[in-house]
Formats: structure tokens, sequence, C-alpha cells
């Protein structure tokens, strides 16, 4: 080995330590759900100790004490910090992050595996607030999110238009000509098929665009690349190979912001589920309703109830307040029409 190969090392070794102790940062600041104090001397005493039992060649016991209570000193700021927890799923860097960023500035972001751990996390109050998108502008609903809607008790009080804008990243600055494969999502490597086809690039199918992000980041294979966020490069410490090589018009997607308690104002937007029998003229009644009440809808989408296929869950969001008069007299008439209306929230709509 060289120096630079030696260095490279170091750096790789480096991103991997970071990126491991904001995952310990992040199950540190979910613990305070389930204590009643911060500071906890037995068990601070008990990690201590066990790092100290560790015969490192390298690494003396004093070091790796202290080193061990800077982090759990840091810890402790962290929770005892009033910051909203935060759920999304995915890992750190994804586009949902992106989304609690501009909703919940300051808050703490914890990544999850699946979409009913955020609703459940949520729910139970592990979890202050959560975050899942409901439908991107080239793929439509996500379907998942929507099931989990028409069953959850959890109220909506806030949404975020995101720009989906993939980045070709990789863990150091090299010519676009150097890389061979490139790791994403399925469907961010559809959405780039173009760009990788002119570039010759091989694509490998990954399970999260953040998630190829990171696996890059640790094990930094020769020739690879990911497509991901632009977060991811400042998460992972990647270079930013190319950008914008999405093929499509521009690409978004809507987030809902989820919370046990309804949004505490009046807001200018309101989401709603509710379903009807499969016959003829029965939806163009309900939606009748609201065109004679001059309400704006937003958004309408269906999907098959899975407890009644030949029936169907419509989502419904229009402008206005559940509490406005003419918002509230729509919801009297569908209650005298037999209509059973989820409502999941009034919120402020997302104006940028």
């Amino acid at each position: 080995m060289n120096l630079d190969e030696i260095r490279q090392k170091i750096d790789k070794i480096d991103r991997e330590l970071l990126v491991l102790l904001q995952e310990r940062m992040s199950l540190a600041i979910r613990s305070k759900k389930f204590k009643t104090q911060v500071t906890d001397s037995k068990r601070e005493e008990m990690v201590l100790a066990r790092a100290e039992r560790m015969n490192l060649a390298l690494v003396q016991r004093s070091f790796a004490r202290q080193l061990l209570g800077t982090i759990i000193a840091e810890s402790k700021r962290l929770q005892m910090e009033d910051r909203k927890l935060v759920a999304f799923q995915g890992e750190s860097g994804a586009y949902s992050e992106v989304a609690c960023r501009k909703l919940v500035p300051g808050g703490a972001f914890i990544p999850c595996m699946e979409f009913v751990d955020v609703f459940q996390g949520v729910q139970e109050g592990y979890l202050d607030l959560g975050v899942v998108p409901v439908e991107n502008s080239l793929e439509g609903a996500v379907t998942q999110v929507n099931d989990l809607l028409t069953t959850t008790e959890l109220k909506v009080i806030g949404e975020a238009r995101v720009a989906v804008n993939h980045c070709l990243l990789a863990t150091e600055a090299v010519p676009l000509s150097e890389v061979r494969m490139v790791y994403s999502h399925p469907q961010a490597l559809a959405q780039c098929q173009r760009f990788l086809l002119k570039n010759k690039l091989e694509p490998r199918p990954y399970y999260d665009t953040a998630g190829a992000a990171k696996m890059l980041a640790r094990e930094n294979p020769r020739g690879a690349a990911a497509i991901a966020s632009a977060l991811c490069a400042e998460l992972y410490d990647m270079e930013i190979v190319a950008q914008g090589i999405a093929d499509g018009a521009s690409n978004s997607t809507r987030f809902l912001l989820l919370s046990r308690d309804a949004y505490p104002g009046r807001g200018d937007k309101t989401s709603i589920i509710f379903s009807t029998a499969h016959q003829a003229g029965r939806l163009f009644n309900v939606l009748r309703l609201f065109a004679e009440a001059d309400i704006n809808l937003t958004r309408i989408a269906s999907m098959p109830l899975r407890s009644d296929p030949g029936n169907y869950s419509f989502f419904l969001d229009f402008e206005g307040d559940m509490q406005d008069p003419h918002v509230a007299r729509v919801f009297e008439q569908l209650d005298a029409m037999g209509i059973a209306v989820k409502r999941l929230g009034s919120y402020p709509a997302d104006k940028s």
C-alpha cells in the first residue's frame, strides 16, 4: 500500500464512523421516550466499563473510556433538547427526510424500515410526528400509504411538496467516464434510464436510494456510484458527479405530516376519505355537493376496499377548513346520504 491508498482507507473508515455515530445518536434520542430521566448512572458505568475490558492493542483503555464518555455526554445533551421525534421511511438522506426538514425544521429525524413503522410509532407515542409520501407527480398514488391512511387514527397536520432531483453520487470526485455501475432504487433507475444508457452505466437495483448512497460510503466499491438526493452527498461525505439526471419532466412528491392530535388552528386545505357503493351515479352525487358549495377539489384518488373488493375508498383533498360553514354543510349532506367520511384533518397548504 502507498500513502494515497492508506489515506483512502482512512477516509472510508472516518465516513463509516460518522454514519454509525449518527445512528447511535438517533437511537439515544429515541430512548428518552422510555425513560423517566435522562441520566442513568448505572447504565453509563456499565457501558464505560465494557469499553475498558476490551483488549485493543492500538486503543488504550483510558482513551476508549474517554471517547465513549464524550459520546454519552453528547447523547444526554440531545435528549435534554426539546426536539420533536419525526419518523420517516427509508435511510437518512431519503427524499422523505428532505420533506421532514422542510416540515419540521430542527426536529430529530428518525429513519424507519417500513411505512407501517412510521404509523405505529406515532400512534403509540414512541415518536412525535410522521412524514409519509402520498403521491408522486410521475408514479401517482403511493398505494401502501393510502391503504394505511384508511385505518389510522392519526391526523394530517401539514403537507410539503418536494422536488425529486436525482444526483449521481460517488465517494470521491471522479470523471463520469470512470463510473461503470450505478446503485439505486429500481424506480430511480427507471427514471434515469436514458442517462444510464447514454453513458453506458450498468444499473444495480437496491432497496432504497439513500440506502445505496450509505452502502457506497461504507464499502466504496471501485467504479461504482449511486443515484440519490443531494442531501445524501452532505450526510455521507460524497461527491456529486452529475445532477438533474432524470429523463422526464419535473418530478415531485407530496408528503403528509401526521400527528396524534389535529392541527390546532384553522387550515386552508382538508383531506378526507369516503366510500360509496359501486353504483352508477353514486360518486357523481357526492362530488356534485362539493361543486354546488363552490369547493375547489385539489386531488381525488380511488382504491379498492380490501374488506369489500366490489367497492372503493376515495381520497379527496379540497381547499378550505372543516369548520368553514359551507364545508360543514357538505358534511351534513353526506351524513344524510349515508356516506361514511373519515376526516383526516385540515391543515396549512404548501404554497411553495
